[in-house]
């Protein structure tokens, strides 16, 4: 009997924030994890521009360290080809390696390129709170105030499209500001649509996302954001939640690195990503805390 109440209290515990009943009642009294904005257009701790470069530097970092792979892409862009060609030369003359082919490329981990390019790295363990299960921890480096440190990866639903049997149970969806949904759910049946939405969008060799986050081997180091845990009063928010809409001009070689896709492909519309950004300087070995309450007034 105590076994299953503590079950039923963990359940709990993930779900409440997503019942209305129990946030009406609890806002008032949870002001300390609130963050306020005073309206949608303004909930940006840094510019859209920021952070697509910031994605624009580490994908590219880890493109050009996986570059072997990548040869049917290249093969139907040669000017890209040439491109990126030049930034491995000067890559390989900054890390005093001399290489004498494709085939003698040193390989570095997606946590070591993310260090090598962002100065840090962050991984997912056991939270430091109480029954909180999985959290997310610089575990290398420093991060300071104002940078992208993570993703939130997952299918991306608009209001109209149907979300309900993946809703059941799931407490890895995210709700944007305008009623956008991200389901994050690595698991179930959550799994299953991004896997069948990513492979629907494929373009040849193109990847128009990543799926390496449904598993224990990311290509995309960042995507781990929904496993960061909700700030409590002893644990103060040290990131935040910033939208992003994926410009047109998007590389189309960099696409296989982001972790999102859209549920319905006739849509004509910018992809929604979601980063986690810092709101202060965090050093090595804390962990990762957000607000899951957002009120915009």
């Amino acid at each position: 009997a105590a076994a299953m109440l503590r079950a039923l209290r963990r359940r709990w515990d993930v779900y409440k924030y997503r019942f209305v009943p129990w946030l009406a009642l609890n806002l008032r009294r949870k002001r300390r994890t609130l963050r306020y904005v005073p309206e949608s257009s303004q909930d940006k701790i840094i510019s859209d521009e920021d952070v697509f470069q910031t994605l624009l530097k580490i994908f590219k970092a880890l493109f050009i360290n996986d570059f072997s792979r990548q040869a049917l892409i290249l093969a139907l862009l040669p000017e890209i080809k040439c491109k990126y060609l030049e930034l491995l030369t000067v890559e390989q003359k900054r890390s005093k390696v001399n290489l004498c082919n494709q085939q003698s490329q040193h390989l570095f981990s997606p946590e070591e390129v993310l260090f090598n390019t962002l100065g840090f790295t962050i991984s997912r363990d056991r939270s430091s709170l109480v029954s909180a299960g999985t959290g997310v921890f610089v575990t290398k480096g420093f991060v300071p105030k104002g940078t992208v440190v993570s993703m939130y990866p997952g299918t991306v639903y608009r209001k109209h499209e149907p979300i309900f049997f993946q809703s059941l149970g799931n407490p890895f969806i995210f709700r944007c500001i305008d009623g956008v949904l991200i389901d994050g759910n690595d698991r179930g049946l959550s799994r299953s649509v991004y896997r069948s939405c990513s492979r629907r969008d494929q373009l040849g060799p193109f990847h128009m996302s990543d799926e390496s986050w449904l598993t224990a081997a990311l290509q995309n180091p960042l995507a781990v954001g929904q496993y960061v845990n909700n700030c409590s009063h002893e644990k103060a928010a040290n990131v935040c939640y910033q939208e992003f809409d994926v410009p047109g001009y998007f590389p189309v070689e960099l696409k296989q690195y982001l972790p999102n896709i859209v549920y319905s492909h006739d849509i004509e519309s910018h992809l929604r990503c979601v980063v986690l950004v810092t709101l202060r300087d965090i050093k090595q070995g804390e962990e990762l805390f957000s607000n899951y309450y957002t009120v915009v007034n």
